[in-house]
Order: structure tokens, then sequence, then C-alpha cells
């Protein structure tokens, strides 16, 4: 698995992931808030599996990590 998501994208995949999340417990408590997993998991990672399908990479140095 070669990183294929860049800096800012993780940070904005981290943030988005842990709004996501904190819906469940906080705001309209619904558990479609868990979906927020998966942009964290892709943050955590730095890997996209989307992006590899797609031909996309938001990394300034392919293959770094």
């Amino acid at each position: 698995m070669k990183a294929n998501v860049g800096t800012i994208d993780r940070a904005v995949r981290a943030i988005v992931g842990i709004i996501l999340i904190a819906l469940v417990f906080v705001g309209p408590q619904t558990p479609w808030g868990w979906i927020g997993l998966i942009p964290l998991a892709t943050a955590a990672f730095s890997f996209c599996p989307a992006y590899r399908l797609l031909g996309l990479n938001t990394c300034r140095i392919r293959g770094s990590h």
C-alpha cells in the first residue's frame, strides 16, 4: 500500500471523521455517524482505496510513508 493521501487531505479527513463520529453521541445521535470511521481510517493509513481505483494521488512525494 503506497501512500496516496497528502497532508492537507489527511487533516481534512481526520476532522470530518471525528465530527461524524461525534454525531453518534451528540446532536441527532444517529448511527450513520459511524461512517466517520472511513475517513478517519484513510487519514490514519494515508491510503485511500477509492483514490487508487480512480488514479488519484494527493501526496507530494509518490510512494512516501
